[in-house]
Order: structure tokens, then sequence, then C-alpha cells
């Protein structure tokens, strides 16, 4: 009864605050699909202004921070029935491949050859491309490192991208390597059989554009070119050896929308298996920007020769006495030492607004075991913050326990029994150089940071309206 009261109350005001017919204006409001003057400067101005990038702490979207989507785009993504009445919606087709030649065998689809743009990604031939026409394109990333191959396969979304594949498999590709420079036979083999896994993940999602790196277990092995031939020609993928330089920038790509938004600088680092990459992020000067823009603020970074896998087997991984442990932090110590800058980040240090940012299997064990977590989860540890005292208290823990109760812990497991305590070691060695008093850990890294250069790079975050780079960009820095 009220209802029906405030119903024709209204109808009643609406009259009397206009002479025109109560159909005239039923009739204004259904054509309302085209934007007014103000909706297209809006527009305008999302063209015009990049977004910004935040990766989402729980790990499986990415959003892109920008102005609310006009009507149209609301009528496109909810199917509005304003979208309906101004017609269909027009729909953007794959961009054609370029260089491919078709091939009728099964066997020769499944061993592909991407085709290799000048960025070091890769366009996939059309035959792979299963998504209906006008649906966003399939990105993949594939990190090859000295321990583990990982797989990230991710749809752009409106506000940043949603992870729809990944695959992670523990290889120790660059076992071996710092005693005989070479990669063996059986980490080659086992390195061989993770790609087939990632190529037919990538072959049956139909992924168009990719990126597949290999760090340092390839660049110190002598016969690093020769597993990447092996590895085009048995697994199908052609992968591409990035510099030190490539592989800092990358982890700083994948990890900055964890920054505090109020710190003046990070200490951000990546504790790989055969490297170390350490960067300062220098944000004093920042005027606001934060996510992805935040990747114009490094002020210097290093890599060191040393991660988990060639520093444990230098020093023993299974049975770590004080002693040891204290040889692995002394070994790190003398690598910091000629970190350009240095002097200069522990006195931005001391002002007490930097902290550290970290990305490594190494961090993420910390943060389980700190958690007290039954079974690792990732969507509690990627983005926990570590006090000073928590990281030495959990570090002492895992230096005490035996090897057989560090195979036990949920969190650490045989695959990283014998690693974590030189990875430990490394993260000691940066803290006594450099003493923050925070840790942000980041389950995230150098697939992520693929993603985000490869979807930035074409511009998939832009409004639909705009057009969509196909030039060949120049060569990132290797």
């Amino acid at each position: 009864m009220h209802r029906a009261e405030a119903g024709h109350s209204a109808g009643i005001a609406e009259e009397a605050g206009s002479s025109r017919p109560e159909g005239a204006k039923r009739q204004r409001k259904a054509r309302r699909a085209k934007p007014n003057r103000a909706e297209r400067r809006a527009l305008l101005n999302q063209k015009l202004h990049a977004p910004v990038v935040n990766i989402d702490p729980g790990g499986t979207s990415v959003e892109v921070i920008q102005p609310a989507p006009a009507p149209k785009e609301e009528a496109k993504t909810h199917g509005s029935a304003q979208a309906r009445q101004s017609g269909p919606v027009e729909q953007q087709s794959p961009r054609p491949s370029q260089g491919y030649r078709s091939r009728e065998s099964d066997a020769n689809r499944r061993h592909h050859h991407a085709d290799t743009r000048g960025d070091g990604t890769h366009r996939f031939p059309s035959r792979h491309r299963h998504q209906a026409a006008g649906s966003q394109e399939l990105y993949a990333a594939l990190d090859l490192g000295t321990n583990n191959c990982r797989l990230l396969i991710a749809r752009p979304e409106q506000r940043g991208f949603r992870v729809v594949d990944a695959y992670s498999k523990i290889v120790r590709l660059g076992e071996g390597v710092g005693r005989n420079r070479k990669l063996s036979d059986d980490a080659i083999s086992r390195a061989i059989e993770a790609l087939q896994v990632c190529q037919q993940k990538i072959s049956e999602r139909g992924v168009q554009r990719a990126r597949l790196i290999a760090t340092e277990a390839c660049r110190a092995a002598e016969n690093g070119e020769e597993f990447v031939s092996r590895a085009k020609k048995e697994a199908g993928l052609e992968l591409e050896i990035v510099s030190q330089e490539t592989e800092a920038r990358l982890a700083v790509a994948g990890c900055v929308s964890l920054v505090d938004p109020e710190a003046d600088g990070v200490l951000l680092f990546d504790i790989g298996g055969g490297s170390s990459e350490i960067v300062w992020l220098d944000l004093r000067n920042r005027y606001g920007a934060r996510g992805y823009a935040l990747t114009r603020f490094v002020r210097t970074w290093t890599s060191l020769p040393l991660g988990v896998v060639n520093l444990a087997e230098r020093h023993g991984g299974v049975h770590v006495t004080p002693d040891v442990f204290e040889a692995m932090v002394d070994d790190v110590s003398q690598r910091l030492e000629n970190f350009p800058l240095g002097n200069e980040l522990s006195r931005a240090i001391e002002r007490g607004n930097v902290h550290m940012l970290g990305t490594s299997g190494t961090v993420t064990t910390l943060a389980g075991v700190h958690l007290g977590l039954k079974r690792y989860d990732r969507r509690r540890v990627d983005g926990a913050w570590m006090e000073q005292e928590d990281v030495s208290a959990m570090i002492n823990q895992l230096l005490n326990m035996s090897y057989q109760e560090r195979v036990e812990n949920p969190c650490i497991g045989e695959d990283r029994a014998d690693l974590v305590l030189a990875g430990c070691a490394i993260l000691e060695g940066i803290r006594r150089r450099w003493p923050c008093q925070r840790l942000r850990v980041a389950d995230r890294g150098l697939r992520e940071g693929i993603l985000m250069e490869m979807m930035a790079a074409d511009k998939v975050w832009s409004n639909s309206n705009h057009k969509r780079r196909r030039t060949p960009r120049k060569e990132y820095n290797r």
C-alpha cells in the first residue's frame, strides 16, 4: 500500500516539474545507450592515461585501477538492455599469426615453432587458438630456473588478468653446474619432461602470446645453447636465455604491487637456484605512482652468482651446523660488499621507511612455518608481513631442525629440505648488510612480471575502441 502511494506521489511530482508528455520522457531514456559529452571526455581520458596495475594478493587475478567504465563498456560486460538496443557489439578478431606454414600431421602440430617477435615473445599459430571470435587471447609465461620449471597461463580482463592454468615442477636443471660447468644428462631429461607438459598445456589452452625464458643455469652452463636447441626439438618450445638485468627487471614487474604505498623505498630480492637478484627501488619522488608504474623507480641492482642450489652444493645442505650456516652467510656477505650505492642504501634504511620485499621459495617457506600452516596456502602467504624478530626466529627454528624434520614439515617437504637453509643464509646475509624492520613475502615473481610486460605492451587494459599495437616492438634489454 505504501509502495503504491509512493510511486503515485513520484509520478505527480514528475509531471509538476515538466510540461512534456510522460511517453516522451520514457522514449528519451530508452535512447540513452549513446554516451553524452561528459562520458566521451571520460573515455578519451581513459585512452590518454595508462591504468595502474594492482595484483590481488590472492594470486588469481590482477586488478588495473582505472576510471569507471562508461555505459557502453558496462553494456558489453554485463549484457544490459541498453547494449541490446544499441545493436551488436563490435568484436575484435585475434591478430593474424606471422610467418607460419600449415602442417598436416599431429606430430608436427605438437612440435610447432612459435613466431618469435622482436621482444622475445612468441606468437603461436592460429590452429592453436580455440577461443571464440572476439574473446580475449591467452598469454603464457614460462620460467625455467636452476631449480624449478614454472608455467602460468592467463587471460586479460577488463580490470587485469585472471590465471586460467599453472604448472610448477622442481627439475634441478642446474644440479652440478657449479662444479662441471655443464648441464647433466639427468637434469636435461627432467627439464625436457617438464617442458613437454608445459607445451601440452600451452597447446590445449590455445595460447596465442608467450614468453619462455631460461635463467642462470643455462647462462652459466657451457652446453646451455645446446640444451635450448634440444628443448625446441623435443618439447616444441623455443626458450630465451635472458640476462641478469632482464631477470631483475621481470622480478620487479611481478612484485611491485605488494610495495607499501607509504614506503620511501624497497629492497627487493629474488633468491633463485643459481643466482640472487637484489634491487633498490627509490620511491622518495614517486608522486603517487603505484603498481606497475613503480618499475620506473629502480635506483640500482645487482645479481649475485649464488643461489640455493650452488650454495648448498658448496657447503652442504642436508646436515647444516651453525658453523656451516655462518660460512654460507659469510660467502654471501663478501659478495654484497660490491653492491652499487650500498652505503647510500644503508642511509636510506636508517631513516626507517624502507622495507624488504622477498620473492622466492625461501621466504614463502619461512612465512608458511611462521603462520603454522598444516599445508601450504598461497592465499595466506602471498602478501604476508614479517617483522625482523619473526624472520630471525624462523631462521633459528629451521636451523635447529634435523633434515628429517624439515622433510616432514608441510611447508618444506623433501624437495626443499636440503636447500632451504642455503636460502636462509642468503637472506641472512642481506639482512645483516641492510637490516630492514619489515619483510613482505611475495609468492610471485618472473612469470607474473612477464605477463605484466606483455599485456602492458599490447595495451590490453586500454579502452576497447583503442586500436592495439600490431607492429614489432623494440627489443628488451638482455
